[in-house]
């Protein structure tokens, strides 16, 4: 017969099993939804930057030359703010909605950037995002260390970084611009590991909560790495990018 410590073992070893395979299903989940995501936002984008070649007064024109900018612009930072306070309130089904709702206004939101680069230069810049974003998510997720100390360095450095971006939209310095692009490459790629190693450990805090609970925390990671993914990639655009 098995004594108390082989079977307290046994059990310890199924346990631990079993955390790393729904680990493994969450995260799979978590980059699942990002990537739906950001499809949505590409044919979102592609759609308005086809459709205003075509229209006159190009959307661009109405959206972009006018107050509507204003709306354009912070309509998805309002719906973020939005989101993850009403999160706990909504059905898994109804926050999958949102999140897609919200690729969809960000594509909108963005599309401008065939207007002003290359289409080469998007997808060359989509890529060295992809492949970069990938190897910091992996750092984060595999890497030992303790990477919670950076969040509020991180954090400081995006309200920073905010503000630096309000004021030159009133100065127009092309220097300050290209420093602003710099350091929010720098900060959304720190954001970018933090983030995936702060999903990972949620689970792992959080791994016997019910499955529509552990849904709205896959959704919200998700959230987080496709906003790290697409404000690296805007950055990364602004002087990567061939201007048309």
């Amino acid at each position: 017969m098995a004594d108390y410590k082989t079977i307290r073992t046994a059990q310890a070893g199924a346990r631990t099993l079993q955390i790393d395979e729904g680990l493994r299903a969450h995260m799979t989940r978590v980059y699942g939804l990002m990537s739906v995501a950001m499809l949505i936002t590409a044919v979102a984008a592609w759609f308005m930057a086809t459709l205003a070649l075509s229209a006159e007064p190009t959307p661009y024109q109405t959206l972009y030359l006018s107050p509507l900018k204003w709306v354009v612009m912070f309509a998805p930072l309002a719906v973020v703010f939005a989101f993850g306070s009403m999160l706990g309130r909504m059905s898994l089904a109804t926050a999958q909605m949102v999140f897609w709702a919200f690729a969809a206004l960000m594509g909108v939101s963005i599309s401008w950037i065939f207007a002003v680069y290359t289409s080469l230069s998007v997808v060359q810049t989509f890529l060295i995002t992809s492949i970069s974003f990938a190897g910091l998510s992996l750092y984060g997720y595999t890497t030992k260390r303790d990477l919670s100390g950076m969040g509020t360095f991180l954090m400081m450095g995006l309200i920073g970084l905010i503000v630096a971006m309000v004021v030159n939209l009133f100065l127009h310095s092309a220097a300050m611009q290209f420093a602003i692009s710099v350091i929010g490459v720098l900060i959304f790629a720190g954001l970018t590991a933090f983030d995936t190693q702060n999903i990972k450990n949620t689970y792992l805090q959080l791994a016997q909560s019910d499955a529509e609970f552990l849904g709205k925390t896959a959704i919200m990671g998700a959230l987080q790495l496709y906003l790290d993914f697409l404000n690296m990639f805007m950055f990364l655009l602004q002087f990567l990018g061939n201007r048309n």
